[in-house]
């Protein structure tokens, strides 16, 4: 409940200041690959499940150098593991809202940093191909902290990496911790982008 509270309030904080800097808003769409796995207490390191992410942001200008940038994005995470020749997969996908701080230099590098948080969409387990549902086996929410860079070409076109370090705890059924771990690589594009507005990208 807490959870979804703070959802809300962060969405519509959002809305207010993307109306309140409406004439500096960039608004755009990204796509790009996750790396992904899951921290569990007690257990072997797993390999990096491969994923994607895609959806859409919105660049906020603060001032030149700073900005707000949330972002709305699909992302299919979870991990997988081989143990005695036997393939064991977590595939879990999630919509993500992250809200990043960015700052941003000359040259049209930027570095982010800020809150994630995502709303589990669904959960599936695989044993060697074969699926089953477990969603009512993970929380419905999540919360991250991601820290990431970039750089935005003149043309608009912009390239990303980051890093979401998974904080709450995600296992709903038993004391165990079990925390989203991610990479992100990315493309964008971001609209409205002009060579006047270089020096804010």
């Amino acid at each position: 409940m807490i959870m979804k509270k703070v959802f809300l309030f962060a969405t519509a904080l959002l809305a207010m200041n993307a109306m309140r800097a409406q004439t500096t808003t960039h608004f755009g769409i990204k796509a790009g690959v996750n790396l992904a796995k899951l921290k569990i207490d007690n257990s072997t390191d797993s390999k990096q499940r491969v994923g994607f992410h895609a959806g859409g942001l919105a660049h906020i200008h603060l001032d030149p150098h700073f900005a707000l940038q949330p972002e709305l994005l699909f992302s299919t995470q979870g991990r997988q593991q081989t143990i005695g020749g036997v393939e064991y997969k977590a595939n879990l996908s999630y919509i993500n809202l992250p809200i990043l701080l960015q700052y941003m230099v000359a040259n049209g590098f930027r570095l982010e940093t800020g809150p994630q948080f995502g709303l589990l969409v669904s959960a599936n387990s695989s044993t060697n191909g074969s699926e089953r549902d477990v969603k009512d086996t993970y929380k419905s929410t999540d919360v991250s902290w991601a820290f990431g860079a970039g750089y935005l070409t003149s043309s608009g076109i912009g390239f990303d990496a980051r890093y979401n370090l998974g904080l709450s705890n995600i296992n709903d059924i038993s004391e165990a911790t079990v925390k989203n771990r991610v990479w992100q690589f990315g493309l964008f594009y971001q609209f409205m982008h002009s060579d006047g507005m270089h020096h804010k990208k």
